[in-house]
């Protein structure tokens, strides 16, 4: 049975929680305002998961302990985002098809190197969702009645962009790969990593972009990411001469070695 049959696109219900070592005792202080989905037990199941070659235990792990947090993760990366150009009728439908390609990825995770689970499958739900949405905003785009383009304010931003240059918008999709592949040797902290990947998503997400104030895009980043502006600051330096480094080497070769 394929997994798309097996998790079909309904609410999964919330998973049991399994006490393990990991979970450790309560720590006092204040409670927090929401509630987590993606918990230490999450992070255990999914250790679970690779550990074993059996379908059955993978199918049931899934199913009890990962299928809502995969399902929760989903849900906030399309409405944070605004991930709303879609070919299907219900959202369920869109988030069943994260799910699933998150589920192909599992085995592509390697705990071992000290990356963080949520941190690793929120980058790769983002960058099919971001492929995802920008195919269907082009086909829309394709679709559209010039007469009725004035309602679409994503259709009307991208027409007045047809003149950028070829060769810069190939550069910078030659930065967001390089970026995507060397994000976690870049940055150590998960708050770096965050903002290098909130900085990211805007450069591919640009011709969807209206803002073009530095201090707009710092509260807009601030905004995805919930971090303080020094730490924006810092890694935005580090992606200046990465940027610049690459552009050095795209114009002297007319590619990046990803």
């Amino acid at each position: 049975m394929s997994n798309k049959l097996k998790y079909a696109p309904t609410p999964p219900p919330e998973p049991v929680v399994i006490e393990t070592p990991e979970n450790g005792p309560k720590k006092r202080g204040r409670k927090r305002t929401k509630k987590q989905y993606f918990t230490p037990d999450t992070d255990a199941a999914i250790k679970e998961y690779l550990a074993t070659s059996n379908q059955d235990e993978r199918d049931t792990i899934f199913a009890r302990r990962i299928h809502y947090p995969f399902y929760k993760l989903a849900e906030n990366l399309i409405h944070t985002f605004k991930f709303y150009y879609t070919e299907v009728d219900d959202l369920e439908d869109l988030k069943h098809e994260v799910i699933c390609f998150l589920l192909e990825k599992l085995d592509y995770f390697k705990p071992e190197k000290g990356t963080k689970a949520f941190s690793y499958f929120s980058i790769v739900g983002k960058n099919y969702l971001i492929l995802y949405n920008n195919n269907n905003y082009k086909k829309k785009k394709a679709k559209a009645d010039p007469s009725a383009a004035d309602e679409d304010e994503g259709v009307l931003r991208s027409l007045g962009r047809d003149d950028r240059k070829q060769d810069i918008k190939d550069f910078i999709d030659y930065f967001t790969e390089y970026t995507d592949k060397h994000m976690f040797t870049m940055f150590k902290k998960d708050k770096d990593r965050k903002v290098c990947d909130a900085i990211n998503i805007l450069f591919k997400r640009r011709e969807n972009l209206e803002i073009f104030n530095k201090k707009a895009l710092y509260i807009y980043i601030r905004e995805m990411t919930g971090v303080d502006t020094p730490v924006i600051t810092k890694v935005t330096k580090v992606l200046k001469k990465l940027y610049k480094k690459l552009y050095t080497e795209y114009n002297e070769t007319g590619y990046v070695r990803v």
